[in-house]
């Protein structure tokens, strides 16, 4: 699949089948993810793996009811390592180590796409409860949850905003 096609293809996988996820296609798809650009290439990002269902169970009370978090047959949760970009002082720890996880979440979800799977950005959850739930340390903030599986819907393609109503030349 060339990039085109993934990028075009990829959509939001909310009920996946219970077909398990293999370790080898997870870690492919993180080294992936750890491949995307990072400012000074700090890699401000870690990932936490969850495929146990107690925890996927207390994560998707975490995420206000999204039952898919708990239905997946794996969620990686992406975190934001404030401390690995404090190089750069607050505008590091407010804006670089977000925009770090976000790249690699966008590599992740078209490897995925790739490979037949499905997932979905979830950025709707308590993150202090999920920060509980999933001992991060202080300097660590979870910013989004993916939730991983094989698809058992069709996505839908949702419309785009035409590029005319986006794109501003030289100036707004």
């Amino acid at each position: 699949m060339d990039v085109k096609e993934c990028i075009e293809g990829r959509t939001s996988i909310r009920v996946f089948k219970p077909d398990p996820v293999t370790d080898e296609v997870v870690e492919e798809g993180l080294r992936m993810a750890n491949l995307a650009p990072s400012a000074g290439n700090l890699q401000a990002r870690d990932f936490i793996i969850v495929r146990n269902h107690g925890v996927k169970k207390r994560l998707m009370d975490a995420a206000y009811g999204q039952d898919f978090v708990e239905t997946a047959p794996v969620v990686v949760v992406f975190c934001a390592n404030l401390e690995r970009v404090s190089h750069y002082g607050d505008r590091g720890r407010t804006l670089y180590c977000f925009q770090d996880v976000a790249a690699a979440i966008q590599n992740m979800t078209l490897y995925l796409h790739s490979k037949g799977l499905g997932s979905v950005w979830v950025g709707a959850f308590d993150e202090k409860k999920a920060a509980d739930i999933l001992g991060v340390p202080a300097h660590v903030r979870p910013v989004a949850m993916l939730p991983i599986g094989y698809p058992a819907e069709k996505g839908v393609h949702r419309r785009r905003l035409p590029l005319s109503e986006q794109v501003h030349r030289e100036r707004w």
